[in-house]
């Protein structure tokens, strides 16, 4: 593992217009290749934390890096050099993609937003289709033409398709029926053995978490009370919130169980 984290934040504080602390000292690192899940209740901070450390948001307090360069301060030019580093998949595609636009459109649109040479879209387009197991056809399709693990993946193809070092996954299967989640989380589990992106991986299921995750953080109240392993959390888990979620999940199976 690299001693530099191709993602990270630190100590960062979200405070609203309202007087609310979404965010309270969080700090999280993601190296590459790995995958970091967040979990926690709705509510606790998790998908704000995601939207500081893409800098879609402006942090009240601390900083971000990617790849080793702070972009906290980043002027907006110079932010959108760097934004092909770092891609989201959100949890509801059907309302991130214009329904006025075909699959191969949108990923056209992104590869220009991001300043790709155009003689390079072709490539890069069917390369991403063929890695989330999407066909030429889907490509020409709208996105009210495809069903919803479809469009998850179209979108999965669209955070691909600048070649970033790491994706955010704000609650990315989190919509989706139980065999379809399961589909895409094998899809993202493929793409990160095939190209060694890193994930950061937001979810409110702990079984999802579990599955995907080489280290998670547990959130609450806009603070991680735990971060370590599955295998540890499962077997180990130290704080009491995080023994509470634990014990409210029917039929949960523990690492090495």
């Amino acid at each position: 593992m690299s001693a530099t984290p191709v993602l990270a934040g630190y100590d960062m504080v979200k405070k609203f217009g309202n007087g609310h602390t979404a965010v309270d000292g969080v700090t999280l690192e993601v190296f590459a290749g790995e995958t970091v899940g967040v979990v926690g209740e709705s509510g606790c901070g998790k998908s704000t934390t995601a939207r500081l450390m893409l800098r879609l948001i402006e942090p009240t307090d601390g900083r971000v890096t990617l790849t080793g360069t702070d972009i906290t301060k980043l002027p907006a030019r110079a932010l959108r050099r760097v934004r092909t580093r770092a891609q989201l998949v959100p949890q509801n595609p059907q309302t991130s993609f214009n329904s006025r636009l075909t699959m191969r459109t949108s990923l056209e649109f992104h590869l220009r937003a991001n300043r790709t040479p155009r003689n390079e879209w072709g490539d890069r387009i069917g390369t991403v289709m063929k890695q989330v197991g999407l066909s030429g056809a889907h490509e020409n399709s709208y996105p009210h033409e495809l069903s919803g693990g479809q469009l998850q993946r179209a979108a999965i193809a669209r955070a691909l398709v600048t070649d970033p070092e790491v994706i955010v996954c704000d609650e990315a299967v989190s919509a989706l029926d139980k065999s379809v989640q399961a589909q895409v989380l094998n899809v993202l589990h493929e793409i990160q053995q095939q190209t060694g992106v890193a994930y950061l991986f937001i979810s409110h299921d702990l079984t999802v978490v579990e599955h995907m995750s080489d280290r998670i953080a547990v959130m609450r109240a806009g603070k991680v009370v735990e971060q370590t392993t599955p295998y540890d959390l499962w077997n180990n888990p130290q704080h009491p919130y995080t023994q509470t979620l634990l014990a409210s999940v029917p039929g949960l199976h523990r690492a090495g169980g």
